[in-house]
């Protein structure tokens, strides 16, 4: 069905082999192995195929539009619904039911097609507000896998600045999964916030879409207040799943812990002065 799909909606649009991989930030020698059946779309391509077309993932996977009737169905969405497939496209993106504007994921692969985990560093920061929808712009950034994290998803590794969530010191390299529904987003998650207004942030997030459209982000150091955020500013969500740091967190030292060294150094001192 998928094969099918891809090459009814790429000739629809009028797009040839290299132009679909192009939008979809792949190789042309994908889009043919697609077509012919003989390679299955990653779910993020899949994603993205959909929101190319303007049509939903289960529709993408489900329905023949080939057939006459579902053949008008896609044109009528298209006609309604214009999604912009990637950073150069002039056209509006339309409203995503969660809030906010319909996002297109960008991401690179190795050479066997295995997703990429692009590393944004702290000097590449202000640069990702504007690069982060264009593979060329992904492209050079550095790039690592991780075999025990979960094939499912796609991931992006953030170096953090500030000491908002210690013990998680500034330097630490946050590596998150990309959120696609922001409204499954449960309180208190652990995430890198990408945003127009404050730009990279790793905070927990508290979410309130349902009552006031705007996410509320919390830091684990409680000398930080708690400040909203409007879900128009933000442009990505990573929920982060593991994190790397050559900096260990310092234990924290309890009254007990501080009068039990305390009384240690008094018995050492007692014993010095009867020697």
């Amino acid at each position: 069905m998928i094969n099918t799909n891809l090459k009814f909606c790429r000739r629809e649009l009028a797009l040839t082999q290299a132009q679909m991989a192009d939008k979809l930030g792949i190789k042309r020698s994908l889009v043919g192995a697609y077509e012919e059946g003989r390679a299955e779309p990653r779910l993020a391509t899949l994603v993205n195929m959909s929101r190319l077309f303007g049509i939903t993932l289960d529709q993408l996977v489900t329905t023949d539009f080939s057939k006459r009737k579902n053949a008008k169905a896609i044109g009528a969405m298209r006609a309604q619904e214009p999604v912009a497939a990637n950073a150069d496209d002039d056209t509006d993106p339309p409203t995503a039911p969660a809030g906010g504007k319909l996002r297109v994921l960008a991401f690179t692969v190795d050479k066997d097609q295995n997703e990429n985990i692009e590393l944004v560093p702290q000097k590449a920061a202000a640069g990702y507000l504007n690069g982060y929808a264009d593979r060329e712009y992904l492209e050079v950034l550095p790039k690592f896998r991780l075999p025990m994290l979960s094939q499912t998803g796609t991931y992006r590794a953030f170096e953090i600045a500030g000491d908002s969530m210690l013990p998680i010191a500034s330097g630490t390299v946050i590596v998150g999964r990309y959120v696609e529904d922001w409204a499954t987003v449960k309180d208190g998650t652990p995430c890198v916030v990408v945003s127009s207004k404050d730009g990279i942030v790793f905070k927990r997030v508290f979410n309130k879409l349902r009552s006031g459209a705007m996410f509320v982000l919390h830091s684990d150091n409680p000398h930080f207040t708690p400040y909203d955020i409007n879900v128009d500013d933000v442009l990505e969500i990573w929920e982060a799943k593991s994190y790397i740091s050559s900096t260990f967190p310092i234990a924290e030292l309890s009254l007990e812990l501080v009068a039990s060294l305390v009384l240690d150094l008094q018995q050492q001192v007692a014993l010095l002065k009867k020697a």
